[in-house]
């Protein structure tokens, strides 16, 4: 019996390094690596494109506009990265612009859009073998994945890597208005009333607040060839 793949979910607040983390641990375990957050901010940045958004609110033609949006990753060998394509464009920088940032957790709060794209993570996730990063992976999108991670930070941190990733970016904001961002965000991440930033009992909890890119990977690293174990062995007692 061959072993089963792991299924990874990564959830957790904003700028605590979820993507980092779930695009490093899948490359050391050769698993797939699925952003469930770019494809919240592909929707968020069709919106503005196609005039939906209305002083921050969303107009109600999104949910109309859902089957037309075409959301796919493909590796890019030069960078060694996945990026995200909308409607067969390469929109991986676009849709980390702060107008996408400004409005993105208001749309994800919609629920028709949650359905949908969660409908498409779990397709893309049904054979296992996968690291996914969000707000919901291990609540809604794979509540039976073998190892889930939360992840959080101090708030300063948060902010001050927030900050320098806009800035190296070239997007010219202030502090406050990343904190206010990010404080924004958190509020309707975990106050929604569909599917809401939540930790799971059964999710272990990753502070990086003081941890290096590769102390927090040597971490997961061992927390998911503990599970692995785990699952392996309980494979031979079943055969």
């Amino acid at each position: 019996m061959n072993p089963k793949q792991l299924t990874i979910a990564i959830d957790g607040y904003s700028s605590t390094g979820k993507s980092t983390l779930a695009k490093d641990l899948a490359v050391a375990l050769g698993l797939n690596y699925i952003d469930s957050g770019a494809m919240y901010r592909a929707v968020a940045l069709y919106a503005l494109e196609n005039n939906l958004v209305n002083d921050g609110q969303i107009s109600p033609e999104l949910i109309n506009k859902l089957n037309d949006i075409h959301i796919a990753f493909q590796f890019n060998p030069d960078n060694k990265k996945s990026e995200t394509f909308l409607n067969g464009r390469n929109v991986e920088d676009k849709i980390r612009s702060t107008a996408v940032s400004a409005i993105v957790s208001e749309v994800a709060a919609i629920p028709e859009v949650r359905r949908h794209l969660v409908h498409l993570q779990k397709s893309m996730g049904k054979t296992g073998g996968v690291v996914m990063d969000g707000r919901d992976i291990g609540s809604v999108v794979f509540p039976d994945a073998e190892l889930k991670i939360f992840m959080t930070a101090d708030e300063d941190v948060r902010v001050l890597r927030r900050w320098k990733e806009l800035q190296d970016k070239g997007y010219n904001t202030t502090i406050e208005e990343v904190r206010e961002n990010l404080n924004h965000r958190d509020h309707l991440d975990t106050t929604r009333a569909d599917s809401p930033l939540i930790k799971t009992e059964d999710a272990i909890v990753l502070d990086n607040s003081h941890l290096t890119q590769q102390e927090q990977l040597k971490l997961a690293i061992s927390w998911a060839n503990k599970v692995q174990a785990m699952v392996e062995e309980s494979q031979k007692v079943q055969c």
